[in-house]
């Protein structure tokens, strides 16, 4: 999908976002609109990821600490370094390494960014021009879309279909054609909750070396991998040199008002990404980043408790949504299930998620709100659940869905 020359750049943007009119307005969002409708009518929202639990009081009381203190002893209440307190990128480095038993000069191989999604849209900037063929997995995290097209980039996409949602060898070989200058990938992944295979990755990760590709992986779940360990994709063979890496502190600590992420990455790479990343938002907070630093030094355990935690979230809200009549995929990852309504009989999800906010007191989201207009067909009876929610918010949740075979 190709924005046309004579828009603006922000109109390429919201274009490709699927949030421009005909007449040239930008539109709100599925996610505004329906956040709106659960306000309006108390509906328990399990259409946005955040948490309705705080993150380690250990961390925040660090942040309150470094807020408190003056200037003159040692606060961090001004601008950080642009790319990042020393002490946050050694953590990342650390990280990495105690992890993955990757090694990463904190120097010049680490970036602190406001957020994932500012790295994520530092790094699309940085090296896409316009023309340029991106690739991404579909669903996609909105934001994919929104700055390839600011960037006049053409978008192209490997699909994942339900209900395993794998990228097929022969769909990587077709989109990642000569020509593609960049390869978003996202493991674990968002909307689907899946963990995208090893011998996938090492296949998305040949093509790229092919074709001249560099690859942008959106690893921000890395850490709520429910069994097994998660695989960067930096670690495969031959992908170390062409891969920008994204991480995010909101996702591992619970914490996701803090905007704290990282890209990691080869020197020439994040060179790039902060070459665009000085120009948005110049630095990150640095009291957060303080507390970031001392969660990231946490000891393994903390990390498979908090997935431990989640994926028990997830059984319970499947079963429920089960018991009801959905089909639903059980997620490997992340905070998010998908439901497929058509075995209740209902072939457009979308028309669905705008009623239940008003007759059941529940959001959700349309998976059709991931995806390009022309493969929406495919995902039309799909709809996104966060379950990142706590037990009796979820239960509740549940008790409420359990009388929708009685709203259809």
């Amino acid at each position: 999908m190709t924005m046309g020359a004579a828009q603006a750049p922000w109109q390429r943007a919201a274009g490709a976002a699927g949030l421009l009119s005909e007449k040239g307005a930008v539109a709100p969002t599925v996610f505004e609109e329906l956040t709106a409708l659960a306000n309006r009518h108390s509906a328990i929202n399990l259409g946005q990821g955040f948490p309705d639990s705080d993150g380690p009081g250990e961390l925040r009381a660090v942040a309150q600490e470094a807020i408190g203190l003056g200037i003159d002893e040692g606060g961090l209440n001004q601008y950080a370094p642009g790319t990042g307190l020393p002490e946050f990128r050694v953590a990342v480095s650390e990280h990495h390494r105690r992890f993955y038993g990757r090694e990463l000069d904190p120097e010049s191989e680490v970036l602190a960014t406001t957020g994932a999604t500012e790295g994520i849209a530092a790094a699309i900037l940085a090296l896409v021009s316009p023309g340029d063929r991106v690739v991404t997995l579909s669903p996609f995290y909105d934001s994919y879309a929104a700055m390839i097209g600011l960037a006049g980039g053409s978008h192209a996409t490997i699909p994942l279909r339900w209900p395993d949602f794998q990228p097929r060898v022969e769909d990587i070989a077709a989109a990642i054609a000569p020509g593609t200058r960049l390869v978003v990938v996202n493991t674990p992944h968002n909307p689907t909750g899946s963990v995208v295979a090893t011998e996938a990755l090492e296949a998305i990760v040949r093509r790229c070396r092919e074709v001249g590709a560099r690859i942008l992986s959106d690893e921000v779940y890395e850490h709520l991998v429910f069994e097994g360990a998660h695989v960067p994709v930096a670690s495969l063979p031959g992908a170390g040199a062409i891969t920008l890496t994204a991480g995010s502190a909101g996702k591992s600590f619970s914490l996701t008002g803090w905007k704290v992420g990282w890209l990691t990455g080869p020197p020439e790479l994040i060179t790039a990404a902060r070459a665009v990343k000085q120009f948005l938002t110049y630095s990150s907070g640095g009291p957060f980043q303080r507390a970031v630093a001392r969660g990231l030094g946490f000891d393994r355990q903390f990390f498979l408790a908090g997935a431990a935690r989640l994926q028990e979230q997830s059984r319970c809200l499947g079963d429920a949504l089960t018991s009801i009549g959905f089909e639903v995929n059980r997620p490997a990852a992340g905070y998010f299930l998908i439901a497929d309504a058509r075995p209740l009989g209902v072939a457009d999800a979308r028309e669905l998620a705008y009623r239940l906010p008003e007759s059941l007191g529940v959001a959700a989201i349309p998976v059709t709100a991931f995806v390009h207009p022309g493969a929406r067909e495919d995902y039309a009876s799909l709809l996104r659940f966060a379950f990142c929610k706590r037990p009796d918010v979820l239960a509740e949740a549940a008790e409420r869905l359990r009388r929708l075979p009685e709203v259809l």
